[in-house]
Parts: structure tokens; sequence; C-alpha cells
């Protein structure tokens, strides 16, 4: 029986544009959504902009336009941005949507019937300059746990604190560089402190990587805070019912996007999204960077289960992105947005194909190396895999009339072998140890080009000899192609194409084209110039 999954992605935040950093993320998770669906699964991929907050508000101004324009503006380009990734949402939402507010709300409300909700007065940072409570995202400092300069309020990306903003230490306005004061206000409060005990049940029921376990026992053992889900006008988001000139926290609403998109799209599409979000019968699977694990293991799921909502089945956690060695900087040239990558002229399938190369299912951080980049899209893609279809298409178009006819005995041994693989790969890939997949990969069309050199279908004077080696060869290119499509659908697409074969997938992968016609071979992927590549990413 087939599995039905909803995998999602982060939401990317539309006051910014997307980057290669953000790219690592959308990548894994578009594998593995293909991958599942290559396989004969049923999977949706949900995905929204981040909308709301005041860091939208203070752009929308500085624009001269409105929040609704900005991020009308922003939705399109990343739209277009993973459009040109192959990123293959079901659907791509926002969440300045009525059905966010809808759930929102709903969320809220049974917070409050539980008695999860408390109203605090507290003391909060204003900026008397720009004349307004500074939200997280609005003040930065030093952290008040590893000391780390210019982090943000509400957590740190060093050491992956959660904190209050009052916490940070020589706190500045991130607008206009003001020192801050103090001034009280009141807030509502989702009591956390009060559900860790459930929540650390879900902790240590398989959710999420081990590591990510013991990180949040620490936090456990330090006794949960409560958490603040309440910001003071003005601010661009929903307001709370009952509650005058008081907003929702952006991160209450994010992550409820997930269930927002879906429930659209099952509008749109003539399904229930109760049976998705409510009713057992389908996986949840989330995917994130290690710098909102706090946010999505603990918040979300306090959230969903005080709602009576499903909790994700797993939150699969992954690290950052390095340029050549070091941390994304605007200031080191390192920091590449999508649309400078795209630009270059660079095939944004040899991206995703070194992703896949250096993932795992870890948290070790990637690092983009061009040098690496380079000799791997080259020996991989270029002198390896394509270079079995350029190779015996020339030869099948001018002595076979591209005709295939059946593989010789080592051919057929050959065969046997790649399709024996496939265990080895899927397991691989639904792990989220791509590294392995491609590694495996890679290793069989090494073994398909020494049958071919070892052979030389290009010396034989017997055609029927050289039409069988031909005819084995393009047959491990098949099954190769089924294996790396979750990878690089847009060069699969081409080697389908050019081998005159249906839409592959794994279950008829190992199926052997015999007297088969192909078409004209296409050119698929070209070398790589390292330096060319160096100046175009990095100037």
């Amino acid at each position: 029986m087939s599995r039905q999954i909803l995998a999602t992605s982060a939401l990317p935040y539309a006051n910014g544009s997307i980057h290669l950093g953000h790219l690592v993320e959308y990548i894994q998770t578009d594998i593995w959504v293909r991958f599942q669906k290559l396989l004969g699964n049923k999977c949706l991929y949900m995905c929204a902009d981040d909308t709301h907050g005041t860091p939208v508000m203070f752009s929308a101004r500085r624009a001269g336009s409105t929040p609704e324009e900005l991020i009308a503006r922003m939705h399109a380009e990343h739209s277009a941005d993973f459009a040109a990734f192959n990123i293959g949402f079901d659907h791509y939402y926002s969440t300045n949507s009525p059905e966010n507010k809808e759930l929102c709300e709903l969320v809220y409300r049974r917070a409050r019937e539980k008695g999860r909700i408390e109203e605090k007065e507290i003391a909060q940072a204003y900026c008397e300059k720009c004349g307004m409570f500074l939200p997280d995202r609005f003040i930065k400092g030093d952290c008040p746990r590893c000391g780390a300069p210019e982090q943000y309020g509400d957590s740190c990306e060093v050491c992956s604190a959660a904190y209050t903003p009052t916490e940070l230490k020589n706190a500045h306005c991130a607008e206009c560089g003001s020192a801050p004061v103090q001034k009280k206000t009141q807030h509502y409060f989702f009591r956390l402190s009060a559900m860790a005990a459930e929540l650390q049940t879900w902790a240590a029921s398989g959710h999420i990587q081990t590591e990510i376990r013991n990180k949040l026992q620490e936090w456990f053992r330090q006794g949960l805070q409560d958490w603040d889900i309440s910001r003071d006008a003005p601010y661009f988001g929903f307001q709370i019912p009952g509650a005058e000139n008081k907003y929702f926290y952006v991160w209450l609403d994010a992550p409820i996007g997930y269930i927002a998109a879906t429930k659209n799209f099952c509008a749109q599409t003539g399904r229930d999204w109760e049976d998705i979000w409510l009713k057992p019968g389908w996986e949840i699977h989330h995917f994130i960077g290690k710098d909102i694990l706090y946010f999505h293991t603990l918040f979300w799921p306090a959230m969903l289960l005080t709602a009576g909502l499903r909790t994700p089945d797993q939150v699969h956690i992954h690290g950052f992105l390095t340029i050549n060695g070091e941390k994304m900087s605007k200031s080191r040239g390192t920091f590449i947005q999508a649309r400078r990558y795209i630009d270059s002229g660079l095939n944004p399938e040899y991206l995703r194909y070194y992703y896949a190369s250096k993932l795992g299912s870890s948290l070790n951080d990637l690092d983009l190396n061009i040098a690496d980049f380079a000799a791997k899209v080259n020996s991989d893609l270029v002198n390896k895999l394509v270079n079995i279809g350029s190779r015996l298409g020339s030869i099948t178009a001018k002595k076979l009339n591209g005709q295939l006819s059946a593989p010789d005995a080592a051919g057929r041994q050959i065969l046997t072998e790649i399709t024996a693989a496939q265990n080895y790969i899927i397991k691989a890939y639904d792990s989220l140890e791509y590294q392995q997949a491609v590694r495996e990969i890679m290793r069989w069309a090494d073994a398909a080009n020494k049958y071919i050199n070892d052979n030389e279908p290009w010396n034989k004077k017997n055609l029927e000899e050289a039409g069988a080696i031909c005819t084995a060869g393009l047959n491990c290119l098949k099954i190769l192609t089924a294996y790396i499509k979750p990878v690089l659908p847009v060069i699969a697409g081409g080697i389908e194409k050019f081998l005159n074969c249906k839409e592959l997938n794994f279950s008829n992968a190992g199926a052997i084209l015999i007297n088969h016609p192909i078409n004209v071979y296409e050119h698929l992927a070209k070398r790589v110039d390292e330096k060319e590549a160096a100046r175009k990413l990095l100037g």
C-alpha cells in the first residue's frame, strides 16, 4: 500500500530574495518529494510566503508602497526563482490569507479554552525615535548566552539559544540604531511551561534527529519559558480577537501557514484538509534549518497539541550553507542570490546535483566550493552520465539506423547488477542520505562506461555485436536516469526523449528496451569552467 505524505519547507520571508543558502532546503525537500512520487507514493509539497511582521511593514514604507503590494511582488519573485530551480510545489501560497487568519484564531481560541493563554504586563524595548515597541527582529545586540554580537531579539544564530529581547546585551534598534528604553505593555503568553511533559513525550517518540533530541533535553532541564505571542501596533499581521491594538506574533501565524496552504489547495482540488491534519492516515514531514529548530520542535507541536491537530511525524533538520569554506557574507561577496546563479547561465540542475552529492540526514553544514562544484559536474554528469548517451547515441544513429536490438550476455549481466542496486538507492533517498544514493548511481555509471570502453562498439565491424553493446549501454543509461531523476528532473526528461521511452520511475526502471527505436541525441550537459563560474558567482 502506498504512503500518503504531506511535505513542507520552511516558509521564505517576504522581506528578501531567495539565496543559495535557502535553496539547500528547497532542493533537499523537492528531491525527497519527487522520489516519493516516483516510488508510487502520494506526496503533496506545500509551502507559502511568510508575509507578516515589522520588517515587511518598514520595507513597504521605504518603498512607498503598501505591505500587500510588497508581498505580491515578492511572491512573484520567489515563485520565479523556485521554478528556475525546478522546485515542484504542489501549492505555493501566502500566510496573508483568509484561511490562515481563520486557523490562527482557531488555535488561539482553543488555547484560551484550555487555559494556555495568560495576559501579563511586561517591560519591553521601545524606540523613542521610531515611536514603537521593538519586535524581536528589530532589536539587535549581544547574545545573553554565548555573547555573539549582532543577534536578533528572539534567538541566537550562533548557539541557537532562545530568549526575550530584554535579555540582549548592548541592545539597539535595528532600524535607527538608537538604544531602546524600557516601557510597560500588556502582552499575551502561550503557557509553554505547562506543556513540558507532553513535549518531552513527543520529542522522545522518534520525530526528530537524535542530536536535536539531545539539544531539547538541555532546554527541558533549564525549564521551558512561556511564549509571548502578541505584538503591539503598528504591526502588519492578524489582530488578536478581543484585544485592542494587539497582533499575533509572526511566529504564531507562520507555521499555521502550512495548514492554511493545505486547506486552500484542498478547496481547489476537491479534497478535505481535515483528512490530513486531523485524522490518521497521512504522514506530515517538515524540512527546516537548524536556526529555527526551537520554533518547530517546541512551539509548533505545543500549538498543534493544544488545538487538537496532528503533530508532525518527522521534522528533518539540516545545517547551513558555506561558500568556499566561509559563512555567506555580503562584504566578502559570498552572499549569492538565486537570481545571480540563474543569470550566470549555469544550469540550475548542476546546483541540485552538487547539493545532493553533499547532503545527508545530519545537521552538518554544506560547503559550496566552486572548484569542487565544477569538478563534480564535469566528472559525474558530463563525463559519466550523459557521456553514455552522447557516445552511443551517435553510433546507434549512424551505424544502426537508430534502432536498439538486444543486449549480449555481458550486457545483461551489468543490467542485472544495476537493477539490483535499486533497493539500496531507494533506502538512501528515503532516509535523506542523498550523498549515498548519488555515490552509488555514479559507481554504476562508471561500471557502464567501463563495459562500453572494454567492448568498443565503435570498432566493431559486426553490426549485430555493435548493436548488442549499444543496446546494453543505453539500457544502463535508462536505469541510471530513473535513479537520478529526483535530483535531475530536466536532464532525465531529455534522456527519456532521447531513448523514446515512457516517463521513468522506480517500477519501470529495469524494463529493458529491446528492438526499440531511439531518437537523435541532443546535447544535455556541458562542462563548467571553474574560473568562469567563480567570476560569475563571486565577482
